[in-house]
C-alpha cells in the first residue's frame, strides 16, 4: 500500500517551487510571443482581434482588461494561450458569429495568402526566438564538455550500468565508433542514435560492451537515472557558515575528506551513503590537509549535511571549454537550434518505429517542469526555453486540425485548388482536432501521475 502522507512529506517543496517558477516564466515567454506573432500579423492585415490571453480561461479569468477592440487577460489553466480573431474558426467554436455575413475586418474575409501568414506567424516567432536564445546562450556561456577520457577516476556505475557490465572506475571512451566528447550527453546519444556498443577503458584493457534494446528502453524510461555518475573525490571548496557546526577543529578550503567515524571512503557516492547514517549526530571527519591527516568533529544537520560546498567537477577535471565571439556565436547558435530539432525528430522516429516506448517518453507539463534545475540557474533556464521553443514550433506546424499546421494545410489546399473548405467542415475538423489534443494531454498527464505513484 502506498503511504501518500509520507510521500507528500518527502517532497522537497522548495525545489518544486523553484522548478515551478522557472517553468511558468519560460512557458509564459513562449506562449506570449507565439500568440503575439498571430496578433501582430492579424492587426497588420486589419483583422479585429477580440481576445489575447496567456493561459486558458474557461468560466473566469485571473485578470482581464479591454483596450480598444481587444480584451487582454490571464487565464487560470496553464496549458497554453490564444488569440481570438474575428471570423476565424478556432477553439472558441463561436458558431453564431460564423452564421452572420462576413465583415471586412474578419479573418474569413481576407485573401488566402494573408490568412496563411497569420496562421504560421506564431511558429515563425518560436523558431526565431529559439535561434536568438541559442545564439545568446552560446555567446554568454560558451560550451563546456567533459570528454570520457578526461575522467581521471572513471565513472560510478549505478544499477543500470552494472546490468550491462560497466564497473566503477571504467572510462567510457567511445559510443559505437564515435569518441565520447561529452560524458553528460552520453545517455541521450545512446538512445537517439540507437547505439549498439560502448567502448570502455578498464585498467589497461579496452572492452566493448554491447547495448541491447531492453537496456536502451530502460535507460529512456528512467530518464538516465540509475545509470552512471562522475567518480570524484570530496574536496572542500568553501564553508557554509550558516549550516556548519564544528565542535573540534574546522574544515578548510582544499581539505580532502577520506573518512567519517573511521569508515573510509574515496569518492562522493561513498561519502553520501555513509553520512546518511549520522543525521543530527556528531561525527569525526578525517581529512587530508596538504600532506597531513587531520580529524575534525562536526554535528551534522537533519539532512546529514556537514556544512560545506565541495569542488565541482568543472574544477577537478579538465573540461573542453570554448568561448565564442558574437560573430562565432551566430552560426553556432543556429546549428544548435536545428540540431535540437533534429534530435527531437529522431526521438519521435524511435517511438514510431517501436524502438522506445511512447508511454516511457510522453509527458505532460509535470514532466516538462521537472527538467528545470532545483536551484535558479539562468544558463539552464534559457537553454531549456530555447529547446521548448523549437519543439513548440515543430508541434504547432504539424498538419493536425486545431493546430496552426492544420489551419495552414487547409489554407494551402484552398490556394492550390481555388476551393475554400466550408465553415461546417472547418467546425468539425476543429472539434476532431481538439478532442485528439485533449485526449493526448489527458493521457500524458495520466502517465506522469502513474510514474510518480509507481516510483514512490
Amino acid at each position: 500500500m502506498i503511504n501518500y502522507s509520507m510521500t507528500i512529506l518527502a517532497i522537497d517543496w522548495a525545489s518544486v517551487g523553484i522548478k515551478t517558477l522557472q517553468f511558468i516564466l519560460s512557458f509564459s515567454i513562449l506562449v506570449t510571443l507565439h500568440e503575439l506573432g498571430h496578433f501582430l500579423t492579424a492587426r497588420w492585415f486589419k483583422c479585429r482581434v477580440e481576445k489575447f490571453y496567456l493561459f486558458f480561461n474557461p468560466w473566469f479569468s485571473l485578470y482581464k482588461k479591454k483596450i480598444g477592440d481587444t480584451e487582454y487577460g490571464i487565464g487560470w489553466v496553464p496549458f497554453g494561450g490564444y488569440v481570438k480573431i474575428s471570423g476565424m474558426i478556432d477553439e472558441s467554436m463561436d458558431k453564431e458569429a460564423m452564421k452572420l455575413p462576413p465583415q471586412p475586418y474578419e479573418f474569413r474575409s481576407k485573401p488566402a495568402w494573408q490568412r496563411l501568414i497569420i496562421m504560421v506567424a506564431g511558429v515563425v516567432v518560436n523558431v526565431l526566438l529559439a535561434i536568438v536564445i541559442f545564439i545568446g546562450v552560446t555567446w554568454k556561456w560558451g560550451d563546456q564538455h567533459l570528454p570520457g577520457k578526461n575522467m581521471t577516476y572513471g565513472v560510478y556505475a549505478d544499477s543500470l550500468a552494472q546490468k550491462i557490465n560497466i564497473h566503477n572506475g571504467d572510462k567510457i571512451i567511445a559510443v559505437d565508433t564515435s569518441e565520447v566528447d561529452d560524458i553528460l550527453s552520453l545517455p541521450k546519444k545512446i538512445v537517439l542514435d540507437d547505439a549498439q556498443s560502448l567502448t570502455v577503458l578498464r585498467n589497461d584493457s579496452t572492452i566493448k560492451i554491447p547495448l541491447t534494446r531492453a537496456f536502451k528502453q530502460e535507460l529512456n524510461r528512467n530518464k538516465a537515472e540509475g545509470f552512471i555518475d562522475i567518480l570524484m573525490p570530496v574536496v572542500v571548496d568553501s564553508i557554509d557558515v550558516k549550516k556548519a557546526h564544528f565542535t573540534e577543529n574546522k574544515l578548510e578550503k582544499g581539505d580532502t575528506l577520506v573518512a567519517i567515524n573511521n569508515t573510509p571512503f574515496k569518492f562522493f557516492n561513498e561519502y553520501n551513503d555513509i553520512k546518511k547514517n549520522y543525521k543530527s549526530q556528531e561525527v569525526t571527519i578525517t581529512v587530508i590537509r596538504n600532506t597531513d591527516t587531520v580529524n575534525v568533529k562536526a554535528k551534522l544537520d537533519t539532512a546529514g549535511s556537514v556544512g560545506f560546498y565541495a569542488k565541482s567537477a568543472q574544477k577537478i577535471f579538465k573540461w573542453n571549454n570554448k568561448k565564442y565571439s558574437l560573430a562565432e556565436a551566430i552560426p553556432a547558435g543556429v546549428s544548435k537550434c536545428f540540431g535540437t530539432l533534429s534530435n527531437y525528430i529522431a526521438g519521435l522516429r524511435q517511438i514510431i518505429t517501436g524502438k522506445i516506448s511512447a508511454k516511457d517518453s510522453l509527458g505532460s507539463v509535470i514532466s516538462i517542469g521537472s527538467y528545470f534545475p532545483p536551484v535558479w540557474d539562468w544558463e539552464a533556464f534559457w537553454k531549456l526555453t530555447a529547446i521548448f521553443s523549437i519543439i513548440l514550433a515543430f508541434m504547432n506546424i504539424l498538419p493536425v486540425p486545431a493546430l496552426d499546421g492544420g489551419h495552414a494545410l487547409f489554407t494551402i489546399y484552398e490556394m492550390i485548388t481555388g476551393r475554400k473548405p466550408s465553415d461546417k467542415f472547418m467546425e468539425y475538423a476543429q472539434m476532431v482536432g481538439m478532442v485528439l489534443l485533449l485526449a493526448l494531454m489527458a493521457y500524458a498527464l495520466g502517465l506522469d501521475f502513474w510514474r510518480y505513484l509507481f516510483k514512490h
